[in-house]
């Protein structure tokens, strides 16, 4: 299996990671994508570091980009099955990294925007150790029925989403909430008026929060 690999950042102090983030791009991006958002957060957060892997497939939309599986068919069965493809890759990728670094579950948190959303819902419910949380920016939440009999861990989720989307509508968001709540775990929803497919000030101001509060930082007042 290929080992995924992309652009990290931090940690802001110089000092030895205490916090992982793992930053994980939607269809057609990067991990170069992401990686925008950590300038912005490393200063509430200095001990931690950023790292955004670009995902294991060339884009067959973007030949410049990367996806984790193909969405030539965005039924919910094809999504299933193109979330378990890609699962194993960001598996290895945790472990390689929180093992780098002297870290664990409990200092590791998983941020996906769309396709990347829908990657860390699946590895990050279906991982032994419990994550400190998930972040999920405009995504979707894969294979509802067959998380009841799936789910090993469940760590508080934050799910952001913009009801303006028109890739992915915002129901979408709310359908995921739904299907985690009734499955025992802690879901935040924000939807954010106005926004389209991206992440805008409010979005990622609720981000910033939920990742102080996981990692047991202090959140500016």
């Amino acid at each position: 299996m290929t080992k995924i690999d992309g652009p990290t950042h931090g940690p802001q102090s110089g000092g030895k990671p205490k916090q992982l983030v793992v930053l994980l791009h939607g269809y057609g991006a990067d991990g170069n994508d992401l990686i925008g958002l950590a300038p912005v957060l490393a200063p509430l957060m200095p001990d931690a570091i950023f790292v955004a892997p670009n995902a294991p497939y060339p884009c067959d939309g973007n030949p410049m980009g990367f996806q984790w599986f193909p969405i030539n068919r965005l039924d919910p069965a094809s999504r299933l099955a193109g979330t378990r493809s890609a699962a194993p890759f960001i598996d290895s990728f945790l472990d390689e990294t929180m093992a780098k670094y002297g870290l664990d579950e409990s200092q590791t948190v998983l941020v996906g925007f769309s396709q990347g959303t829908m990657m860390s819902l699946h590895v990050g419910l279906r991982r032994s150790k419990q994550l400190a949380g998930i972040v999920g920016f405009s995504g979707a939440l894969s294979g509802a029925e067959e998380l009841k009999t799936e789910i090993k861990t469940r760590p508080p989720v934050l799910l952001i989403h913009g009801d303006a989307d028109e890739m992915l509508p915002h129901m979408l968001t709310e359908q995921a909430a739904q299907a985690l709540k009734a499955n025992g775990i802690d879901v935040t929803v924000h939807i954010a008026p106005g926004v389209g497919h991206g992440i805008d000030q409010s979005g990622l101001s609720h981000a910033a929060r939920f990742l102080l509060h996981v990692f047991g930082l202090r959140v500016p007042q």
